[in-house]
């Protein structure tokens, strides 16, 4: 039998331990550096969002949507009387299903400066040359525009063909909702007293009433969230009657039915989020 000495049992005994301490540092998460772990968990949420875009692209999805749009619009109907060509610019929301139906409501403010009759229009506060005496006694210049609002619900459906994806493709809406027009009149120099507070009222032709219409164009749902639009034509008719108890150029309240029509184009951008589909997994 073989003799150890005391030191070399010692030294023995050191370097089982050393053993130990290197097994268990290089066994124990808890000491693994931080850098390591941040890029797995950036590793981990690329591939997260690089499945989700996948199943855009081969599934149909439900997702809400928020969208902003501008629109150019025709008028047709009793509105050529004062107006002409508008623009809206609005948002809202709607929801997408995973079975391409599409729900929600918007609204767009109307905003233009094509606006006609304005002789008989302010023909009670005018001379006879067409001239507008401010409260300093001296001549004033008026401008006139269109303001307005547009509240729509819409439903419609996407149907995918011609499309990149199973959620993209032509879409038909149809929406009710109520509409609302008049003449903003502002004085460019000086004041009028005659268009201001309760008098502007009797010369704004403020009108309002239910509306309905239809719209017909493609809806883009991108693979990624950066490019997702609309673009359709549309169609809103609206059956309006004044909103005011007197109109200065009729010297009596208007209390006749107009029916108000809007053609045009629209662009929206949308922000979709999406309902993401489960993961599937195959094992072998």
């Amino acid at each position: 039998m073989r003799k150890v000495s005391a030191f070399g049992q010692k030294k023995n005994r050191s370097n089982n331990k050393d053993r130990q301490q290197h097994v268990t540092f290089a066994t124990n998460p808890n000491d693994m550096p931080k850098k390591y772990l941040v890029l797995v968990v950036c590793c981990l949420m690329a591939f997260h969002v690089t499945q989700a875009q996948r199943r855009v692209s081969d599934s149909t999805i439900s997702s809400f949507l928020f969208h902003g749009s501008y629109a150019l619009q025709i008028p047709s109907g009793d509105l050529t009387t004062y107006f002409g060509v508008n623009s809206t610019i609005g948002g809202g929301a709607s929801y997408k299903s995973d079975r391409n139906w599409l729900t929600g409501f918007s609204v767009d403010f109307i905003f233009g400066d094509k606006v006609k009759n304005r002789a008989q229009l302010l023909s009670m506060i005018t001379t006879k040359d067409g001239e507008i005496i401010d409260g300093d006694g001296i001549y004033t210049s008026l401008a006139l525009f269109e303001r307005g609002y547009q509240l729509r619900f819409h439903t419609g459906k996407i149907i995918p063909v011609l499309s990149p994806n199973p959620n993209s493709g032509i879409l038909v809406l149809a929406n009710i909702g109520y509409v609302s027009h008049h003449i903003r009149i502002e004085s460019q120099y000086g004041t009028a007293p005659q268009i201001k507070g309760d008098y502007a009222k009797g010369y704004d032709k403020l009108r309002g009433g239910f509306s309905a219409g239809g719209e017909v164009g493609y809806f883009l749902m991108g693979n990624t969230r950066v490019l997702n639009f609309i673009a359709t034509l549309q169609f809103l008719h609206g059956w309006t009657r004044s909103q005011r108890d007197y109109s200065f150029d009729l010297m009596a309240k208007d209390n006749k039915s107009y029916n108000d029509n809007y053609y045009g184009f629209r662009l929206t951008w949308m922000i979709p989020t999406y309902q993401r589909a489960p993961q599937q997994y195959y094992y072998y």
